[in-house]
């Protein structure tokens, strides 16, 4: 790791993205104390990482991890609550059971759980004790689409909750859908970060028009600039997020606008012939960091 800062704020989801190798999982374990870093400090939850005691409102889902298979779900809650010196109920624990999803496997054994499962449950081990801050290395990796989805609701509920997440994944399609920002690591440097506003740039719908007046040009006007080329208007779309935040109710609230819009422009008379959103998409972004990254790389080796 080569000076990376960073930092998660309550209530907020912080996404790492970057490609195999580039230092995600080893800043995870220097966060936890599970590495040493040579330099620099970590401080969680106000107090240093060097303190077993900043990590006792910690919760960690590692991207491997094994259970013991004769146990049930229920006692490896159980199990993680006495590691973890929290006290909880029967109870709390069929709570976190039904939050990820397996209410009704609390007595069976987790030997016989399938992976998706198993990804369930360290989930829930991953929330004992109420923790304020997450760390979920790869939360998605061995589910389904409705387990995703599920994860991903489950992510933005705790984030609602005030709890700090932060979220190692590959698949960038969820880090777009849920986190506020977004930390880009290679070769063990942060080489971008910011809120996806930041990092892609304004959202922008391109509308093919025709008989459009006065009245209609100023309700175009309403949401910023307007570029025209021929029948092609282009405006801004305004940042429906909270402080450039993630999350699907911000895709929605982004597509209830552009809705609001073309039934305005019917309604003012004008014909209405093509609708396009536009802005880079994250995978994009990511690539053009990374090859660019590359490309420095081979020049310097080059030139030495």
């Amino acid at each position: 790791m080569r000076a990376v800062s960073l930092d998660v704020r309550r209530g907020e989801v912080v996404g790492l993205l970057g490609a195999n190798g580039a230092g995600k999982t080893t800043l995870i374990k220097m966060m936890l104390g599970l590495v040493r870093p040579d330099a620099g400090e970590v401080m969680l939850l106000g107090q240093p990482g060097t303190d077993p005691l900043s990590r006792l409102r910690v919760g960690y889902l590692p991207e491997l991890f094994r259970y013991q298979p004769w146990l049930n779900a229920d006692e490896v809650l159980k199990l993680h609550g006495r590691l973890a010196h929290t006290k909880q109920s029967a109870d709390d624990r069929l709570k976190l059971l039904s939050m990820v999803g397996l209410h009704d496997r609390a007595v069976d054994r987790v030997g016989d759980f399938s992976k998706g499962m198993q990804q369930r449950l360290g989930l829930a081990v991953a929330l004992v004790g109420e923790p304020a801050l997450i760390v979920l290395d790869e939360p998605t990796s061995a589910l389904d689409p409705l387990g995703r989805v599920e994860v991903r609701d489950l992510v933005l509920k705790l984030r609602e909750r005030g709890v700090a997440v932060l979220l190692n994944s590959h698949l960038i399609g969820e880090v777009e859908r849920v986190c506020d920002r977004v930390v880009i690591l290679d070769h063990g440097r942060v080489v971008a970060s910011g809120t996806l506003a930041e990092l892609l740039g304004q959202r922008k719908v391109t509308l093919r028009l025709d008989n459009v007046t006065e009245p209609a040009h100023e309700r175009l006007r309403t949401l910023g600039l307007v570029e025209r080329e021929q029948d092609k208007y282009t405006v801004a779309m305004p940042d429906t997020s909270v402080d450039g935040r993630a999350g699907a109710d911000n895709f929605d609230s982004a597509d209830a606008e552009v809705s609001r819009l073309v039934t305005d422009l019917v309604q003012l008379g004008v014909h209405v012939y093509g609708v396009e959103r536009s802005r880079i998409s994250l995978e994009d972004r990511l690539l053009g960091i990374l090859r660019a990254g590359a490309d420095s790389d081979t020049s310097t080796d080059e030139a030495s």
